[in-house]
């Protein structure tokens, strides 16, 4: 082989190399904004605590005289998986002040931790959107109403909560995401909107599949963005049901991928299909956080369950942890570590909190 033969084959195999090297790190880097440590950073070594098979990813913080501590964080696992109903029994508290080599355990009891509502902080809405088209009305209305129900009923709140409302859009042919029922907090209201649907209430019997996806996640940016005023933390979720493809051709396949491939990382995207005209891997792509399908509409009822199962799970993973320190004005600025436990995985986070003002008492 010839010198210059050789000296262009390495050049190729070393821009080759690179370009891999680098779409890795996209990748992760990706992956690490929705899902790394928030505000939080790394664990100091000397507490030894292991691996972490969970994610404690912290949202937000804040101080309350005359001594609360308060963490508003998300809790994952290593698949990003979300992890709900952990309780205060389950956290442990590290606080290093300028006098400690290391942390020093504090006693939950004693400081009187506890998970509490996070309503003041957070706030998360649903958009769940149906797809209305002729072939819905005509041969599985009453399955989807009965399973848009039983979704409801699984998702929002037994008792009302600011924090969680949810709203229903949906879409036919036309060149508009259709309102059924706006944003609200109230289980009732959202029902009776399901069961209020005829099957005379679409006038175009196409699918703008595509549309429907590019308004929705308009709107959930919209939402998402008005709920995060005010120093508050938000979240989103888009639900999309249909039964076939896009068919109004209005949009294309890519603009609406690309609509959900850049939308905030805090609005999670779940799809549900029915029937065997669907293409299950364009609802795969468009429904990034999970997606499910049903082979016929007496099985819509479940499909609807494990969504909403997975909706709610996410929902509940933001966790507002207040404990009352023992530390007191003067002591400045301290080290704090949470850690969690759940059967056989634990995860921790550091940050930080200033104690100037801190006295005896917790309210």
């Amino acid at each position: 082989m010839k010198p210059f033969t050789k000296l262009v084959i390495l050049l190729l195999s070393i821009t080759f190399f690179v370009s891999c090297g680098n779409a890795d790190d996209d990748v992760n880097f990706r992956l690490n904004t929705g899902d790394g440590l928030g505000k939080g950073k790394e664990v100091d070594e000397c507490l030894n605590l292991g691996e972490n098979d969970l994610i404690l990813s912290i949202q937000e913080q804040f101080t309350t005289l005359p001594g609360k501590v308060s963490i508003l964080f998300k809790v994952s696992d290593s698949d990003q998986n979300p992890i709900s109903g952990l309780t205060a029994d389950q956290f442990t508290i590290y606080e290093q002040g300028r006098n400690d080599d290391c942390f020093n355990t504090i006693s939950t009891s004693e400081s009187l931790a506890r998970i509490s509502p996070n309503s003041q902080v957070f706030s998360n809405n649903t958009l769940l959107v149906l797809d209305l088209s002729n072939s819905v009305l005509s041969s599985s209305l009453t399955e989807l109403k009965s399973a848009s129900i039983s979704f409801i009923d699984n998702v929002m709140p037994d008792t009302a909560q600011e924090s969680f409302k949810m709203a229903i859009y949906w879409f036919d042919g036309e060149n508009e995401l259709h309102l059924l029922n706006d944003l609200t907090i109230s289980k009732e209201e959202l029902t009776m909107a399901i069961n209020g649907i005829t099957d005379d209430i679409s006038n175009d019997p196409s699918t703008d599949l595509y549309g429907a996806v590019i308004k929705s996640t308009d709107r959930a940016t919209e939402l998402l963005n008005a709920s995060t005023q005010g120093d508050k933390i938000g979240a989103a979720s888009v639900v999309l049901f249909t039964d076939g493809t896009d068919q109004a051709s209005r949009f294309t396949k890519d603009a609406a991928q690309k609509k959900v491939d850049e939308a905030d990382p805090n609005i999670s995207f779940f799809t549900i299909g029915l029937g065997g005209e669907i293409d299950t891997q364009v609802l795969t792509d468009i429904g990034k956080t999970f997606s499910v399908f049903a082979a016929n509409k007496e099985e819509l009822e479940t499909t609807f369950n494990e969504i909403s199962t997975r909706v709610s799970e996410r929902a509940n993973s933001f966790y507002l942890f207040e404990y009352c320190s023992p530390k007191r004005d003067g002591s400045g600025e301290n080290n704090l570590a949470i850690q969690v436990k759940a059967g056989s995985k634990q995860g921790a986070v550091q940050t930080k909190f200033d104690a100037t003002g801190f006295t005896g008492g917790c309210e």
